[in-house]
Order: structure tokens, then sequence, then C-alpha cells
């Protein structure tokens, strides 16, 4: 038997068909959630991420096929390049919902702000599994740096969702790394206390936001018309939704934010049309992912394999439970994308590509360090 053909039949088939299984829905809930508009938008939508899809799968695979150790000499690389790309948004970015996040270089469109949450997961792990003998305080110290660059500058688009994702994926990755929990429990207390003065740094469009989500009833023809509807939607979906592509929905008559329904609230337009039992299907799902990808974590080879595949579970569930409590006002609104399932072009491929990387943890857990 081949290298090639034994590692393709080692792969983890259940994270394969569970990731394709809910990158195809995503495909579906866009195109339900876009259909009444104009012939042209609607097909845009879904064509373009279900081209997404096909790109992330390939990646996935290479990925997958490839022994995780060689990330040792592209991590730093590529964490650069996301700086790189971070700086040329700054000044050459284009302004999305209040924040210049997006960069076009050329045809493609993307937000480097996911290519940097991803390159950093990779430096943090190569970092925290070369120096597990560092004084605790000088480990945190640096990847205080590590992150602190690319979120400083992801907070200067300002895009506080795609800040706020650093939080708990950093967390995960001290925690798995060996950092004492007394100094993890200090962090958070810290981090804690500056929320009122981050609060204040916001824009206003931010803090509306943040008023929204803790008064609700306060403006609801303005900064909490987006929520309440969210929530109608999904309220008025019942047990088991008003049906694909169904007339006379909040989707249809334009009560969700069109331009947002097929990204930020696809949730909302799913628990609409496919109901309660939907909406646990779709977190069945990512829980058999996730579960998926801790079982892995459990067998990796080393260190480096658990913290890769731990940083990647964390950013996964960030963005899950980020989004879905934000349309069933958990979480005040902040415009995070639902993994592989919002309309989000890039970021389905750096999500696959991560999985991929999950993938090729457990491919390569017996074999030899390169």
């Amino acid at each position: 038997m081949t290298p090639l053909l034994r590692k393709l039949l080692g792969l983890n088939w259940l994270l394969l068909a569970n990731m394709l299984a809910l990158a195809i829905f995503g495909v579906i809930a866009i195109y339900s959630a876009t259909y009444m508009r104009e012939e042209s938008i609607a097909g845009e939508f879904w064509r373009k991420q279900a081209n997404w899809v096909a790109v992330g799968f390939f990646a996935f695979m290479v990925t997958s096929l490839i022994d995780y150790r060689w990330i040792r000499w592209g991590a730093l690389p590529m964490y650069l390049a996301g700086i790189g790309f971070l700086i040329l948004t700054k000044f050459m970015g284009t302004k999305v919902y209040g924040s210049r996040s997006w960069l076009h270089l050329g045809p493609i469109n993307f937000q480097p702000a996911q290519l940097a949450v991803v390159a950093g997961i990779m430096v943090l792990a190569l970092f925290l599994s070369q120096f597990r003998d560092m004084h605790p305080m000088l480990r945190l110290l640096c990847c205080g740096v590590i992150v602190g660059a690319p979120c400083l500058l992801i907070l200067m688009q300002p895009d506080l969702g795609e800040t706020i994702i650093w939080g708990p994926v950093l967390l995960a990755l001290l925690f798995v790394g060996g950092i004492p929990l007394r100094y993890l429990i200090c962090l958070v207390l810290i981090v804690a206390t500056c929320i009122p003065i981050a609060y204040i740094g916001l824009k206003p469009y931010q803090q509306d936001r943040i008023t929204a989500f803790v008064h609700p009833d306060i403006d609801k023809q303005g900064a909490a018309w987006a929520i309440n509807q969210s929530l109608i939607a999904i309220g008025s979906g019942g047990w088991s939704g008003k049906g694909f592509k169904a007339p006379n929905t909040q989707i249809e008559l334009g009560f969700l934010p069109a331009t947002a329904v097929h990204n930020d609230y696809i949730f909302s337009a799913i628990g609409e049309q496919w109901g309660f039992v939907g909406g646990m299907f779709l977190l069945g799902a990512f829980a058999l992912l996730l579960l998926t990808c801790l079982f892995v974590a459990f067998f990796a080879g080393d260190q480096f394999g658990l913290l890769l595949v731990i940083g990647i579970t964390a950013l996964i569930f960030t963005h899950v439970f980020q989004n879905i409590g934000m349309t069933i006002s958990m979480l005040p609104i902040t415009g995070v994308p639902l993994p592989l399932i919002s309309y989000s072009g890039s970021f389905v491929l750096m999500i696959m590509f991560g999985l991929g990387i999950v993938n090729s943890v457990w491919v390569h857990r017996h074999e030899p360090e390169v």
C-alpha cells in the first residue's frame, strides 16, 4: 500500500462527512434566505458560497495529507502575511457595516482578520510547545505580544467581533499549554476590569448595539430593530418551521436586514424556515464536529498537534456561540459569521483549512517527527 493511499484511508471520515454536510446545508440556507431577490443577486450569493466550499474542500484534503509538523516552517510567514494584510486593510480596505475590514486583491475579496487568527493559532501552538520550560509569566507576556499585534490592528478597523474571538481561543491555548490556572484567573480579572474603559473607546454604533442588548425595548425602531426582528423570526418558526422557501416570512418581507440575513443572521433565517427541529439538528451537527475535534486532540501524537487542534476547536466554538448567541439576544450584535453556514467566502476556506490541520493531526498521529 502506497503512503498516499494509506493516508487517504486513514482520514477521519466522520470529521470530513460532518464538515461537508454543514457546508452543503450552508449553501442551501443561503439560497433559501436570498431566493426572493433579483435573480442575479440571489444566484450570486449561493453560487459564490458553493465555489468557496469547493476550494475549501480542496484545501482540506491537501492539508489533511501533509504532515502537520511542517506547519512549524510556515506558521511565522503566514502570521507575518496576516499582519501585512491587516496593515494594508487599514489604508486600502473596504468599509462594510461601519468597519474597514475587507481587502480587495484583484478578483479576491477577503477579511485579513480571519487569516490572522488562524495564523496566530499556529504561531501560539508552536511557541507554547517549544518553550514549555520557560517561566509562566514570560510565556504569558510573549503570547500577549503575539496576540496583541493583530488584535490592535483589527480593533483599529474597528471590528469588535473578530477581536473578541481571540479571547477564548487564547485562554484555551494557554490552559492546555500548561500556564498555571492562577495566572489565567488573574488575566481574566484584569480584562474584566478593563471592559468599562473599553466601552468608552467604542464607536457610537457599537455602543448602541450594547445598549440595545441590555435594553432591547429602548429603541425598537432603531438600534434594537435587528435583534427584535431576529427573535420574532426564530419564534415564528415554531416547532418545525415555515418550510424551505416559505412565503410571507420575516426574510421575504424584509424585516430581517437584507444585507446581513445570509451571513450575520443566517441562524434567524434557519430558525424561521426550519424551526426548533432544524435549529437543534444544526446545533447537534456542530456539537458532533467539536466533539470529533476533541477526540482527535486526545489522541494527538505530540504537544504541538494537541495545541493546534485545541486552537481550531476553540475558534469554531467561539464563532458558533457568538453568532447564535447574538441572534437569540444572549450576546450583543458583533457581526461574527456562523462557520460553514454563513455567506462568508474566505472564512469558509479558513475554517476548512483549519479542519484540514485537525485531520492531519489524526492521520499523522503515529508517524515520527519530521
